[in-house]
């Protein structure tokens, strides 16, 4: 496991829920579709490149950045994965069972990605 400073902690949590509250609030204020592109906003993982440049310096921040990103590009195409058939299965079962239903699907794929990846 990855020990993680409290500075790089709080530059995780800043971020991310600084994300939610602005998209949140670019909804309320401009639409449903305006917010849900700002919520796609890649918080976590600029949170997470900021923070390996606060433990890594030289030729190993470089790899660490590069798997890294790596892993971001593959999590980026399950949640459009996602979001499409969370745009599927909403308006067919509900908010509550399609959004249970999509995230599911997340979990699952993204275990599998883990584990395809992993061994």
């Amino acid at each position: 496991m990855v020990d993680l400073s409290i500075g790089a902690l709080l530059l995780r949590f800043v971020l991310g829920g600084g994300a939610v509250v602005i998209s949140t609030l670019v909804a309320r204020n401009l639409g449903e579709k305006a917010g849900g592109i700002f919520a796609a906003f890649p918080a976590v993982y600029l949170a997470a490149l900021l923070t390996v440049g606060l433990d890594f310096r030289g030729e190993e921040l470089v790899a660490h950045s590069i798997l890294l990103s790596k892993g971001a590009i593959v999590g980026m195409a399950i949640n459009i994965l996602v979001a499409i058939l969370a745009g599927y299965l909403l308006p067919r079962h509900g908010w509550k069972r399609g959004l249970a239903q999509a995230m599911g699907f997340w979990l699952v794929v993204s275990m599998a990605v883990v584990l395809i990846t992993t061994y």
